[in-house]
């Protein structure tokens, strides 16, 4: 983990806002500012999926790089507070996760979730909202978003037999594709939502594309896939022209409202 004295909370990776393409990575990084110590928490629970999605960061930097596209990443680890998470959810903040008690997250005062809302969630949703809000501009029509996560392999005993997960809520424009040209190799089982469910009020997806109606995907990627270099390269070069050929449909760029299964937008 990196101990910084001064911490920014998201990195920018620049890239040619004219693609009409921005790249997320809400759990790129397992990163603490110095005052935090460790939560109360073993080292080695830094290495787990708990404090990040591991590979994501590195498959990000990839992509934006093969492509040339403009990314965001949160510098902070998911137990300090968690940036795919509306601020009314109960797991913004965990105590527990995954079997880990988190002591330094409990008891937890209101001043204190103040503080991490005001000094890194909102100053990560402010840098991506402004990535966003550039790329619109500069394109003078809708961008597309990626948002790159990782799943582990089995979670509660229970093995996960996908090699990677489109998550989606109502908006179908860059889902279905994407997850139709994975499923071209037969290799691969790919999961539609899933592991998960894309409707989640209030997280990235929703707070920037949903309600704005731009095109958008979350992918989920295994992480004994992506846990060395060679895997994060792999699954960059299978993802970039699959993103690529995304982006040059019409409808991708387009503001569309399609609503969500979470309720009124």
């Amino acid at each position: 983990m990196t101990r910084n004295t001064l911490f920014a909370p998201f990195e920018i990776i620049e890239g040619d806002r004219r693609q009409g393409i921005v790249l997320l990575c809400d759990h790129a990084r397992r990163d603490l500012p110095q005052e935090y110590g460790d939560l109360g928490l073993p080292r080695e629970e830094f290495d787990r999926h708990i404090a990040y999605d591991i590979g994501a960061e590195q498959v990000t930097r990839k992509l934006a790089a093969m492509m040339g596209a403009p990314a965001v990443l949160a510098n902070f680890s998911r137990l300090l507070i968690d940036p795919n998470r509306g601020e009314d959810d109960p797991t913004l903040i965990r105590q527990l996760y995954d079997g880990s008690v988190i002591a330094g997250n409990y008891p937890m005062s209101d001043e204190e979730r103040a503080r991490r809302l005001d000094n890194f969630y909102r100053p990560y949703h402010d840098a991506v909202g402004a990535m966003i809000a550039s790329v619109h501009k500069e394109t003078a029509s809708a961008p597309f978003i990626l948002s790159v996560h990782s799943f582990t392999p089995v979670m509660q005993g229970h093995a996960r037999p996908w090699h990677a997960g489109v998550l989606w809520d109502m908006d179908h424009r860059a889902a279905w594709p994407l997850i139709e040209m994975l499923a071209e190799d037969k290799a691969l089982v790919v999961g539609d939502n899933e592991p998960y469910d894309g409707a989640l009020r209030g997280d990235t997806m929703y707070k920037h594309c949903i309600v704005n109606g731009f095109a958008h995907a979350l992918i989920e990627i295994r992480q004994d896939l992506i846990g060395d270099d060679a895997g994060t390269t792999a699954w960059a070069e299978r993802l970039a022209p699959i993103i690529d050929a995304i982006n040059r449909r019409p409808d991708i760029h387009e503001v569309k409202q399609f609503g969500s299964r979470t309720g009124p937008l």
